[in-house]
């Protein structure tokens, strides 16, 4: 079966962006590259927020850098360790929203402890992620460079009845049986109002890489930032489209894309109210 070619964003319909209010995004080589967030990039997190845009990041990063995040960043909420929980501030409060029982927490990270012991001791080139200490809901390898290995653990986490995932940088196990699109199905509409089967049409996502291929087969309005060619053997549906540059590059390309379309669209509906006729005249 042939896959269907993805377009460059600058081909996609004007029309097709101007009703889109919550821009969903990858943040690893989406929103960053080379593991640095862009000024640009930030700056047009808070262009998006001024138009009344919401962003949401629904990614692997652990729980540390998504409460730093949803603390500082202009963003509505995010979803961390690929599902496992949904941060958002109320506030100087942040709510958290766990993908199980908050108090089973100590439970899951005692098996996950366990498994990624089995997994060292099978592979030693298993290395874990310099961001360990931060995660809540899952374990994370640094993703080896050899693609054969980078397998091997993941299926050695499904081997022991957990969950897996590669992106870019991490191999990432968990339990609980959710991706980024179940979360983003159970924590949104509470979150944020968003129900991301009813409201399609008011939502794009963007990311990069194999974990998020439920967001790409789930979400007709994708785009893939230019890296997304490396991942595509990993991609059973390609999003709709992609852009000319890398990482934040690429999200700020999708951003003027969409700011423009909502500019053109809010334009014709004032040249439409401005031609009716004054009945009073």
């Amino acid at each position: 079966m042939t896959r269907p070619l993805m377009k460059p964003l600058a081909d996609a319909p004007p029309g097709d962006l101007a009703h889109v209010d919550f821009v969903l995004t990858d943040m690893d080589d989406t929103l960053t590259f080379d593991g640095r967030l862009a000024a640009r990039t930030y700056a047009t997190l808070e262009r998006l927020q001024a138009d009344g845009v919401r962003v949401i990041p629904v990614t692997a990063a652990p729980a540390g850098w998504c409460d730093q995040m949803v603390r500082m960043w202009p963003i509505a909420a995010v979803i961390g360790e690929n599902g496992g929980f949904c941060f958002t501030r109320r506030g100087n409060t942040i709510e958290r929203r766990f993908w199980g029982d908050a108090g089973a927490l100590a439970d899951t990270q005692h098996r996950l402890q366990e498994i990624a012991a089995r997994i060292r001791a099978a592979y030693p080139d298993a290395v874990f992620a310099d961001d360990q200490p931060f995660r809540l809901t899952s374990t994370a390898f640094a993703r080896p460079s050899d693609h054969k290995t980078a397998s091997a653990i993941v299926r050695a986490f499904e081997a022991a009845g957990a969950h897996a995932a590669l992106n870019a940088i991490w191999g990432l196990g968990w339990l609980g049986g959710y991706d980024k699109i179940a979360a983003a199905r159970r924590f949104l509409p509470e979150a944020v109002g968003l129900d991301i089967d009813a409201d399609l049409d008011r939502v794009v996502f963007v990311g990069d890489s194999a974990n998020d291929a439920p967001m790409f087969a789930h979400i007709p309005k994708s785009a893939g930032v230019s890296t997304v060619t490396e991942h595509l053997a990993d991609i059973p549906k390609s999003p709709a489209w992609i852009t000319r540059g890398p990482g934040g590059d690429g999200f700020v390309e999708v951003t003027d894309a969409i700011l423009a379309a909502r500019a053109s669209r809010a334009s014709r509906t004032i040249s439409r109210i401005g031609a009716v006729p004054d009945r009073g005249a």
